[in-house]
């Protein structure tokens, strides 16, 4: 259950995704781009025990997930482990509205470069870097109470 891809940068990514396809994608794309990937998962129960025993540094996050289950109440769990959660979803204004517990959101469709984009400059935030320019489609959310503001 934790098995885990590449890993030059030194984070780790989880993808919660009921898209098999689209998942895998996502998967191999940010592997190759240096992250640690761990297995992927689509429901919410299977991704708190992966993020409970692998703390992942940011979570990607379909907001409609298998078996009914929903990716908001999935980022409201995470956070309270202390994980940042980025929603990637079609549901935009679903995703809007969760803008405590998520700290971004990148519509789909989106293309594999997009989201690698976006977990660079979300990861480079989250560690006081302010230095990337933001992805065009990428929206962050400033209200989910992790700190993205620049390093003093």
């Amino acid at each position: 259950m934790t098995e885990r891809t590449g890993s030059r940068t030194g984070k780790t990514l989880m993808i919660v995704e009921d898209e098999v396809l689209v998942a895998m994608i996502l998967r191999d794309e940010l592997a190759d781009a240096g992250y640690e990937v761990l297995d992927l998962t689509d429901r919410h129960a299977e991704a708190m025990e992966v993020a409970r025993t692998s703390r992942p540094d940011l979570a990607l996050v379909n907001i409609q997930l298998a078996g009914r289950d929903d990716g908001i109440a999935l980022a409201e769990n995470l956070k309270t482990l202390g994980i940042p959660v980025l929603l990637i979803s079609g549901q935009i204004s679903r995703a809007r509205s969760a803008q405590t517990v998520a700290i971004g959101s990148l519509p789909k469709p989106y293309d594999a470069a997009d989201m690698v984009l976006a977990v660079n400059y979300l990861l480079a935030r989250l560690a006081g870097d302010a230095s990337l320019p933001r992805p065009e489609r990428l929206e962050v959310f400033e209200d989910a109470g992790f700190d993205l503001s620049p390093a003093a």
